[in-house]
This record gives structure tokens, sequence and C-alpha cells, in this order.
């Protein structure tokens, strides 16, 4: 292994630890939100100045990287790394949204059994995960087959919405908790838009194929 492949590893590596960060940070916001969990809450919303301090470590490596004349190939994979950064810190941004407003939730009468949220977080991270791990083994069959999933938490997300306005239509004093369960499944939504993100970059990465939009395309000619 060349110094420069053992510098692209360690990269990769790092990139696996924000990632697993990232995904720890979405689970627990969610936790807290079901088991009403103000310490756990408070945590996540911590928990994202770590995950911002490794993407500018990620950052700073990257652009070390790229002065060292990598090959076609090794800079694909550095500048896929930067682009995946930025939807990991993303996803941590959303997760500290979701603390948030469930420490505000916490406050008062829970409205409705969370069902559809825990469900949504379990979807998004899942696409989370099989994104990153066609990352790391060049798997572009899995990375495609993670992208159409991100119509299921969108189809939940809307749902969702309906049932949350309904509520707010029949009774007014609901808005408050109607609004703050809207943002959280919007966060999640965005959440699996960044796991998306991440397995069309794995396609590009090892295909050298842009298919970013490609499903909207389609969409619109049927």
């Amino acid at each position: 292994m060349t110094p420069l492949e053992a510098e692209i590893t360690r990269l990769k590596d790092q990139l696996l630890r924000m990632a697993s960060m990232a995904e720890s940070l979405v689970v627990r916001a969610v936790r807290a939100l079901v088991d009403r969990d103000d310490e756990l809450a408070r945590s996540v919303t911590a928990g994202d100045d770590p995950l911002d301090e490794l993407e500018k470590a990620l950052d700073a490596a990257v652009i070390i990287l790229l002065t060292k004349a990598p090959l076609a190939g090794q800079l694909r994979l550095i500048t896929a790394v930067l682009k995946i950064t930025r939807d990991l810190e993303r996803i941590g941004d959303e997760s500290t949204t979701i603390a948030r407003r469930a420490l505000k939730l916490g406050r008062e009468p829970q409205l409705k059994p969370y069902q559809d949220i825990p469900k949504m977080c379990q979807m998004a991270t899942e696409m989370l995960r099989d994104a990153l791990d066609a990352f790391v083994h060049g798997d572009t069959v899995k990375a495609r087959a993670v992208i159409p999933r991100d119509k299921a938490v969108d189809a939940l997300n809307r749902s969702l919405h309906r049932e949350l306005t309904g509520f707010m239509t029949e009774d007014p004093a609901t808005i408050g908790r109607c609004l703050h369960l809207m943002t959280i499944s919007k966060a999640l939504e965005r959440i699996a838009d960044h796991a998306k993100n991440i397995a069309e970059e794995s396609v590009y990465l090892y295909e050298a194929r842009d298919i970013r939009h490609a499903s909207n395309e389609m969409d619109s000619e049927g």
C-alpha cells in the first residue's frame, strides 16, 4: 500500500466513524421523543458539535489529499467523501431539530401514540446503513436499491401530515404539538433524502455515472 492509499484508507475510516455518530444521533433523538427523555434529547443536541468537528477534520484531510495528484479513481473517491460528509453533517443537524422538538413536546400531554415516526426513523437509518455499506464495498447494486426506498419514507411523511392537519382542524388546541410533530416527520424525511444522496454518490464513484434526478425524470415522463 502506497502512502497515498494509506491516507485514503484513513479518510474512509474517519468517514465511517462520522456516519456511526450521525446514525446514533438520529436513533437517540427519536428515542428521546418516544420515551419523553429530556436528558437524552439534550445529549443529542450536545452530540452535534463533535460531528461538526469531525466534518472539519475530514474537509482538511480532503484538501491535503487533493494536492497529492491522486489518480482519477482516487480523485472520485476523495470528492465523494467530501460530499458524503456534507450529508452526514446535515443528518446531525436534523437530529438536533428532532431532539429540540422532543424537548418541547415533553412538556405537554402526548397527542397520539408514536408509531409512524419510529417507523420512519428505522427506514431512514436502514437506508443510511445500506448506502454506506455500498460505498465501502463498491456495491452499486445495493446502492441503487437504496434509492427507491426514499419514496416510502416520503409517503409516510405525507400521511402523517394529513393526519396531523386533521387534528389541528378538529381541535385548535393541538396546533402547537402538531407542528412540532410535522417538523420531526419532515426532518426524518430529509434524513432519508441524505441517505439517498449517499447511495447516488456511491454509484457515481464506482460507475462514473451521475444518476441524480434520473428517477424524477422517469416519473415526469410517466
